[in-house]
């Protein structure tokens, strides 16, 4: 990396660096969280159904339904979970833990998967279906739990600032090497992708949530066509958000007191989960891909590769625009790494983790390729079922 071309292309990511640090919303300042909740001024508590579409969740199901049943929420709020299909003890653990607490929770069995739906979705539907008129719908992955409060403060910020959408990122594991590596790059990203500033402006057309807790008014959701509307979307959660956001305001945020039970002790099992999902992200497109690999390699590698051929060369005009990039881009990952409670050290790991979440989605490109495309808990899509409908 040497001459005048590649300057100007160091140069040019220092550039690159100042908009996203400075134009794009400041994603990456992690400040949306939901307000604490200071006493029970509020006297009408909305009812809401907890739907839970679970499908092989057996190792997690226990301790997310426990987590439900325990919410410290003043209304009425009933647990549905939805066993779609699965071939392991979810819905007996499901109902066991019911049992244990005496508690009520119905689990409905679900009906095998009709053409052209994708899997989540379709259970999402029958969950909504066997709700009723609720006013409230809080969709939750089953292996995902839910501190006591959290329920009160969903509902405090929807009812609020009358919100159609209420969605939090949930706290992902991060304790092993693979973990720290790649899964504060995960949540970066997605920050980058979808500035959640701008998703929570209802001046703004981007939307986005996250599928592991979504607060939803039911009648917003029918006013956007309900789940038949998106029966082939496997990206669920920001295809529901764009399909709601003309309806009503949304709001994304951070949820330090919801946990993911998911862990990613190996790397495989991180690069499963974005090689699923990566291509569909992309639209299936070849176009896509080749400018969100050349983007990456953009942003994350050349700053560490310009100040080193700067160094080595002797060049200030390529040390010097590497270095600035690379301060822009440790700026901006700091509040990510304090999110995940990780030393600031970390910043150093970004563009190896960008390496690898590149090449993870050119697998992502390979797989879909080969037939091997979307998928959610077993089941494979290609192109035509993944495309929203």
């Amino acid at each position: 990396m040497s001459g005048w071309p590649a300057v100007l292309v160091a140069w040019s990511t220092v550039a690159a660096w100042l908009v996203l640090v400075f134009g794009r919303g400041a994603f990456w300042r992690t400040n949306q969280r939901l307000p604490m909740v200071r006493g029970d001024a509020r006297r009408n508590w909305p009812a809401v159904t907890a739907v839970v579409p679970a499908r092989n969740e057996a190792e997690g199901i226990g301790r997310c339904v426990r987590a439900l049943l325990q919410q410290n929420y003043p209304g009425e709020l009933r647990v549905l979970v939805v066993d779609d299909q699965s071939v392991d003890d979810t819905a007996a653990i499901a109902r066991e833990t019911a049992h244990r607490m005496g508690a009520e929770v119905r689990v409905l069995s679900g009906a095998p998967l009709p053409q052209g739906w994708a899997g989540k979705v379709w259970a999402m539907a029958q969950g909504v279906a066997a709700a009723g008129p609720v006013p409230y719908l809080w969709f939750t992955d089953g292996d995902i739990v839910h501190g006591p409060e959290v329920l009160r403060r969903l509902m405090v910020q929807a009812e609020g600032r009358d919100l159609s959408l209420v969605s939090l990122m949930v706290m992902l594991a991060c304790d092993r090497f693979w973990e720290r590596l790649l899964i504060p790059p995960f949540i970066f990203f997605f920050q980058m992708l979808y500035p959640f500033p701008w998703v929570n402006n209802p001046r703004r057309k981007l939307a986005g949530a996250a599928g592991g807790c979504m607060l939803l008014r039911r009648e917003c959701l029918e006013k956007a066509g309900g789940f038949a509307a998106m029966r082939a979307a496997l990206i669920d959660d920001c295809t529901l958000a764009a399909r709601i956001k003309p309806h009503g305001a949304i709001w994304l945020g951070l949820g330090t007191e919801s946990h993911s039970l998911r862990d990613y002790h190996r790397l495989r099992e991180i690069w499963r989960m974005v090689a699923r999902s990566a291509y569909v992200q992309l639209r299936f497109s070849p176009a896509r891909l080749l400018v969100a690999v050349l983007g990456m390699m953009f942003l994350y590698v050349v700053p560490p590769l310009a100040l080193l051929a700067g160094l080595f060369t002797g060049s200030a005009w390529l040390a010097l625009p590497g270095l600035l990039a690379l301060l822009l881009m440790a700026r901006a990952y700091l509040p990510s790494l304090r999110l995940y409670a990780l030393p600031a050290g970390w910043v150093l790991s970004l563009p190896v983790a960008a390496l690898l979440y590149t090449v993870m989605t050119l697998d992502s490109a390979r797989r879909h390729y080969v037939g091997r495309g979307g998928a959610w808990k077993g089941r494979h899509y290609g192109a035509a079922e993944g495309e929203e409908g």
